[in-house]
Order: structure tokens, then C-alpha cells, then sequence
């Protein structure tokens, strides 16, 4: 239950204040964490030792601890030495190990409330219920994060998001599937969005450069209720989405930032397809040359502003008239008409939302 990482974290920490070599082994004789090498010799030891009756036990200078988990021998703990120093340091660092069990045992009934919560898998009374015998408070505000990290291959991240948050009881961080890690933050009466932003910000810079170019974060409406922590999170999993099809650009995605884009992500496709073919007739923005294709987009970035649009394109204003009209001919749209350029605008977003759900089924 506890990861190898925090294990070594523990021994290494307790061999800088007392100067004693610990190794932790599972009950098969496998090594979990250690500061000094020759614990590999003691293998054979320790899987006799797990079949004894005795809790603790001096073996070839060494002394052996059982650590168990209600009852359940979890770990076998090795204090190099037969000192009594060494014996005392053992029995305090076995004990430590105890600790750690029942604090990590208490995280993983937490662990799983919030991840039946996020999914909707509890009944309302059974929220509170939980989340009462849990000592999680009801009441606060909170907001649901998903960070997203291409090629993670391992869970370095989870645990890096992991210590960011570690002091605060009433933050939760957690994982769904394997692609995915779930940040539901506690929030203080005056957060706001601004705040979230920073968060975010915060959340990417704790992965390091390399990591941080590959990932991508979304955060859910700020909820008051425990009871609504689970539409927070299906925010964010829409954001997360929508902004992959709409917002490649950005890193920090809130779902209140998604615009229209969130009704498209709605549509069901046929009913794109019937859209496209209605305003297109039959063709589709692909079929627009490159120099089109970049036309358009700065016309709309420069609110259809023909002078600034020529300007940032370096074009004269004329050339830029001659490729509108041109445009106006072969599409029945005239962009510098805000209800046709509101049309043509959607026609674009609906053609990339159609492409990556086409994308998505292969």
C-alpha cells in the first residue's frame, strides 16, 4: 500500500538522525527499500523468520522486526547491528512503519469515497454518510483539476501532485484510469477563478520542464456542496476534451472559458454532417487553398476589421476585398456580414469537432 519511493523517503530520513542502515522486505524476501547493500545477503533469513512465531529476532548481527497491518505481517524491517542503540532505533522505526500503514489505510478509504463520488457511483445518503464517518467536511468549497500527461508511464506524477498538496487534510488527489490525475482542491471563501488559474499554473510547474510541455489541465465550476463535486469534475473532463479540439494552444483550460465550443462538443454528427453539407454545398473547408484558409482566420482573430487584417497580412486592402468576394462567390457568405461570418465561424469549429471524433474512433 505504501509506494517504495515513500519507503526509502522514511529510512533514509531515520538513518540521517540515527546512524543506523534499515531495509524494509515484503514477505517473500523482496527488497523495498534500503540504505545499505549487504541487506540482499539476509534473504534467506528474513524468509525464515517470516514462518517464525517471534515479532523480533537477532540474526547475524542484525536485528529483525515484523511489521503488521491489523494482525496481517505486511513488512519484515532489518536494523543493521545488535547494539541496544540499534535494537531501540529498530523498534522506533518499526513503529514509524506502523504509523504509516494506518495513516495510508485511512488515505485509501478516502481514496475511494472520492472516487465513487466523482464517478456517481454513491447514493446521496451515502455521501454524507461516508463522508461523515470520514471527517470530510460537507460544506466546502471546492473545484475538481484534471491534469492530463502524454506517455506517463509511471506514477512519479501522481506523487509529485501528491507532496504539492500534502499539507492540506482537505485536498484530494487521485486518479480514474491511467491517463489521467484528479486534484479536487479545497477552496477558502475568497478563491475565484483567478485563483484557479494559478493553481493550475502551480500544478504544471511542480512536473518539471520536460512534463510540463506535455501536459494539459482543466478545471470544473467552483461547487459548495460535496454532493456536486462530481459535476465539477465532468466539467472539467468536457473542458479537458473541448479544449483539445478548440484550444490546442493553451495548457490551462476552465470550463467556463469554453464558449460555444461547448455546444458543439454536444452535437451528435450526423446532424454536423447535415449542417456542413447545408452551408457548404456539398464541399467542405478542406477544400479551401492555404492562402484561403489563413485569410479567413485573420479576418475573424481581427473581429472582420478589413484595414487591420490587409495590414497584418500585407496585402492591400483591395487584394483582401478580391479574396472575400471571392469567397462570398463559391460559399453564398459574405464574411464581413456578422450573421454570415457567425455562420461560417461554427461551420469551421463544427468540421474540426467532426475530424477529431473521427479521429478518436480509430
Amino acid at each position: 500500500m505504501i509506494s517504495n519511493q515513500v519507503l526509502q523517503a522514511t529510512l533514509d530520513g531515520l538513518k540521517t538522525i540515527s546512524r543506523v542502515d534499515l531495509c524494509v522486505l515484503d514477505t517473500e524476501g523482496i527488497m523495498l527499500a534500503t540504505t545499505f547493500a549487504e541487506a540482499e545477503d539476509f534473504r534467506d533469513s528474513v524468509l525464515g523468520f517470516v514462518d517464525s512465531p517471534a515479532d523480533s529476532q537477532v540474526v547475524a548481527g542484525c536485528q529483525f522486526y515484523k511489521v503488521f497491518d491489523e494482525h496481517q505481517l505486511e513488512y519484515i524491517l532489518l536494523a543493521n547491528g545488535n547494539s541496544d542503540d540499534v535494537h531501540m532505533v529498530g523498534r522506533m522505526a518499526a513503529f514509524q512503519l506502523q504509523n504509516l500503514l494506518v495513516a495510508y489505510k485511512e488515505r485509501f478509504d478516502k481514496d475511494n469515497f472520492i472516487k465513487n463520488l466523482l464517478l456517481d457511483n454513491l447514493l446521496l445518503v451515502d455521501i454524507y454518510n461516508r463522508a461523515k464517518k470520514l471527517h470530510i467536511d460537507t460544506e466546502a468549497r471546492r473545484v475538481v483539476f484534471i491534469l492530463e500527461i502524454d506517455n506517463e508511464r509511471e506514477n512519479s506524477s501522481l506523487e509529485t501532485v501528491r507532496c504539492l498538496f500534502n499539507s492540506r487534510s482537505g485536498d484530494f488527489i487521485t486518479a480514474v484510469d491511467e491517463h489521467s490525475i484528479i486534484v479536487v482542491k479545497e477552496l477558502a471563501p475568497q478563491d475565484g477563478y483567478a485563483e484557479m488559474d494559478k493553481i493550475a499554473e502551480m500544478i504544471l510547474d511542480s512536473l518539471g520542464e520536460e512534463k510540463k510541455q506535455e501536459a494539459l489541465i482543466a478545471y470544473g465550476t467552483i461547487v459548495g456542496e460535496i454532493k456536486e463535486v462530481s459535476r465539477s469534475y465532468k466539467e472539467a473532463r468536457m473542458a479537458l476534451n473541448v479544449g483539445k479540439i478548440f484550444f490546442a494552444e493553451r495548457s490551462v483550460i476552465a470550463y467556463s472559458s469554453l464558449g460555444i465550443g461547448r455546444l458543439i462538443y454536444q452535437l451528435p454528427i450526423p446532424l454536423c454532417k447535415m449542417f456542413i453539407r447545408e452551408i457548404f454545398d456539398g464541399k467542405s473547408p478542406d477544400d479551401f487553398d492555404e492562402e484561403t484558409l489563413v485569410t479567413i482566420n485573420k479576418f475573424f482573430e481581427n473581429s472582420l476589421n478589413v484595414s487591420e487584417t490587409s495590414r497584418q497580412l500585407y496585402i492591400h486592402r483591395n487584394t483582401l476585398v478580391y479574396r472575400l468576394d471571392k469567397l462570398q462567390k463559391s460559399t453564398g457568405l459574405d464574411l464581413r456580414v456578422f450573421e454570415d461570418a457567425i455562420t461560417f465561424k461554427i461551420a469551421l469549429m463544427v468540421v474540426k469537432y467532426m475530424k477529431y471524433m473521427e479521429h478518436q474512433e480509430y
